[in-house]
């Protein structure tokens, strides 16, 4: 018994002289080959622009992909497409197909679709030259700031924009630029839910009356036992693939987003 706890004991003597020697000896050799560390600081060049050191920029990376759903959620096409594609599966009755992990699927890639003006957009305003160091960071997020705002300006309803406008007490705005994004981002996705029930409830009206023909049919022969739900799925499915409905919602989902 004595030898395996004198080998463990030194095992973990060496794990633990491991653990607190590397990075001494890292640091070391970075040293020796004149390479320092990343330290949390920013510098400014002779030319007035302010430089940001590894660690910054890396924390800005991680903090900018947390809050990566919620600009997906709050500044893109996502809302209304997946809520009309939600609706129309109910609409069809088909439970659980598509799944949700297919809902979600085509609209991302949809949002990806409508998004790609916009995204090549900030890609080459502000994006490129700031990674080339043509520009400074606060330049180019205020550039593409405000092409995001052209695109959320234009697929907002005027009304819901006046709403929080006046709730916020602003003033009339002279451009889009000069819409702040507190006002704007809640004015967008209000219009967006406005904009997808409406076109869930012109969705729905086809598949209603067919259930209702379908319930009607079935009242009318004494078939009170035989559900109507079970009865009418087969020719809700066969209209919507006779006027090729997949392509007609998405074409109309598609055509309902304006650019700049």
């Amino acid at each position: 018994m004595k030898q395996p706890s004198l080998l463990i004991i030194g095992v973990s003597t060496l794990i633990l002289f491991l653990t607190i020697s590397t990075p001494i000896q890292a640091e070391n050799v970075l040293q020796n080959f004149g390479v320092g560390l990343p330290a949390i600081n920013v510098s400014d060049s002779a030319a007035g622009q302010t430089t940001y050191s590894l660690s910054l920029q890396i924390l800005a990376l991680m903090t900018s992909i947390t809050v990566l759903p919620s600009l997906i959620l709050g500044m893109t096409s996502f809302t209304r497409i997946i809520i009309v594609l939600s609706i129309l599966r109910q609409a069809m009755g088909t439970q659980q197909t598509p799944p949700n992990q297919v809902l979600v699927a085509i609209a991302l890639f949809l949002t990806l679709f409508i998004m790609s003006p916009t995204l090549s957009e900030i890609n080459s305003t502000a994006l490129n030259p700031y990674l080339e160091g043509n520009m400074p960071a606060e330049k180019a997020l205020n550039e593409a700031s405000d092409i995001a705002k052209d695109f959320l300006v234009y697929n907002t309803r005027k009304n819901d924009l006046q709403m929080f406008a006046d709730m916020a007490g602003d003033a009339t705005y002279e451009n889009n630029s000069e819409v702040p994004l507190p006002v704007l981002l809640p004015a967008f996705i209000t219009s967006e839910l406005k904009t997808a029930f409406q076109i869930g409830f012109l969705l729905f009206l086809p598949f209603l009356v067919i259930d209702m023909v379908i319930a009607s049919t079935l009242m009318s022969l004494g078939m009170m036992m035989l559900s109507p739900m079970l009865v009418s799925l087969p020719f809700k499915l066969l209209l919507f693939v006779l006027v090729d409905g997949w392509a007609m919602t998405v074409g109309s989902l598609v055509a309902t987003y304006s650019g700049s």
